[in-house]
């Protein structure tokens, strides 16, 4: 699979980046298909693109929003993901409340969450157990000590192969996250890195060699262009 890694000067260059990739996506999945699936994340990388897409004039009738990942929390908590996109992006579009793929968090047992999120990603897709299906457009952050998604270093999550959707966990919270396989298969996965604090699991993340386990975003090995700022890698602005 291919890797592209592209340098940015900061925040606002990444997100303009980002957003006309997103608008190349969106296009010609329209035009094969009739509809656009994206794949939402966390975290404060992808906020000023968020914004940059509640701008946009596409037919939001023919887009579908997913999420990667989710803590374990009421959509009304600040630390929820949907929350979060939903106030920058998709509450300030027309986009039909039907098109938005949530990840449920009301039950008292995340790994029935995890199925059910499972079942209706296969339900929405027409695909069978065991099949993984194929997200247009997948966005990613990275944290700092090198994990996306909900796949955090030396946990279960990063093992599980045969699952769309599994638990993850960080500091004893539950996450739920979409698993390595169905990350990979997406037509194209987008990173958005910055700060220096990324710095030194980036280099560990892009290097030819490296520990998967201690850093998990080298699981991620499809289609990916990784938008990184200088300062992430660790290199002195233009």
């Amino acid at each position: 699979m291919a890797r592209q890694v592209e340098i940015w000067n900061d925040r606002a260059e990444i997100a303009s980046r980002a957003l006309l990739l997103c608008q190349l996506a969106y296009k010609e999945a329209i035009a094969k298909n009739e509809r656009f699936t994206i794949v939402a994340t966390g975290g404060n990388s992808p906020r000023i693109l968020y914004e940059l897409l509640a701008t946009k004039d596409w037919d939001w009738s023919k887009v579908h929003v997913f999420w990667g990942d989710e803590r374990y929390v009421p959509i009304t908590d600040p630390l929820s993901n949907e929350g979060m996109t939903r106030a920058i992006w998709l509450d300030r579009v027309a986009i039909p409340e039907v098109n938005i793929h949530a990840i449920p968090t009301n039950s008292d047992d995340p790994a029935i969450a995890a199925a059910q999120y499972e079942q209706h990603i296969q339900e929405f897709f027409g695909t069978a157990a065991g099949e993984f299906p194929e997200f247009d457009l997948f966005l990613l952050g990275m944290g700092d000590d090198g994990h996306t998604a909900s796949l955090f270093p030396h946990t279960n999550a990063l093992k599980v192969s045969d699952r769309l959707v599994t638990v993850g966990e960080k500091d004893g919270q539950h996450r739920i996250t979409m698993t390595v396989p169905l990350i990979n298969q997406a037509k194209e996965i987008l990173f958005m890195i910055e700060g220096a604090a990324k710095a030194k699991a980036l280099k560990a993340v892009l290097a030819p060699k490296g520990d998967i386990n201690q850093y998990p975003s080298r699981l991620i090995t499809g289609n990916t262009i990784w938008l990184c700022d200088r300062a992430a890698m660790n290199q002195k602005k233009s």
